[in-house]
């Protein structure tokens, strides 16, 4: 149950995006189509689980044996780096079409914050190894939910009348808004199924 709970947070409650405002670049770069809102959330979700995998097992086999804590910023830094480049180099060959159309969005997953702030968060919360990937999962699911949902909110802008001093990054941030608005009706759901369950 405990790992359900860690589920449905992530995805709805604790929305890496919309509620803890991480990963904004590729929200608000990547979200002008579906079809790219899509296959940026996939390389987003693969490069997060297999990062807070090992940033996990780096953090409690190497630093903390070795008292290098200090360290972890930099050492997680260069494994999501690392883990971007593989991606990068993987889509290349698989799917050209997916690579291009990504084109100067990929490397962002480098310098998104919501990669490493997952990468840290599991440390910080004490989550063991698999509570930690079930909490990298649901965060990448949730990241992709949000960027979908506002892709297909961006679609639908392009059709719509919008007065000429809302056009453009206007509409866009306050669109944001909304969303984020709209997942705040999730609030307390974690909590309420906490009591239900008779975790708390």
């Amino acid at each position: 149950m405990e790992y359900l709970l860690i589920f449905i947070s992530a995805i709805f409650v604790n929305n890496i995006v919309l509620a803890q405002f991480l990963g904004i670049c590729p929200f608000l770069g990547v979200s002008k189509k579906i079809d790219t809102s899509l296959g940026m959330s996939a390389a987003v979700a693969f490069v997060m689980v297999l990062a807070t995998l090992v940033t996990w097992l780096i953090q409690n086999y190497v630093l903390n044996p070795f008292g290098l804590q200090y360290l972890q910023t930099i050492a997680f830094i260069l494994v999501i780096a690392s883990l971007v480049q593989m991606v990068e180099i993987i889509l290349k060959k698989v799917s050209p079409p997916l690579y291009q159309a990504l084109g100067i969005f990929l490397p962002l997953i480098t310098t998104n914050c919501a990669v490493l702030g997952v990468a840290i968060l599991v440390i910080q919360k004490d989550f063991n190894l698999a509570q930690s990937i079930v909490y990298a999962l649901s965060t990448a699911i949730g990241f992709g939910l949000a960027l979908t949902v506002f892709a297909g909110i961006r679609e639908q802008l392009e059709l719509a009348s919008i007065p000429k001093g809302m056009r453009g990054m206007a509409i866009v941030l306050v669109s944001a808004g909304l969303l984020s608005l709209a997942f705040m009706g999730f609030a307390g759901v974690d909590g309420g199924l906490r009591t239900l369950f008779g975790l708390d």
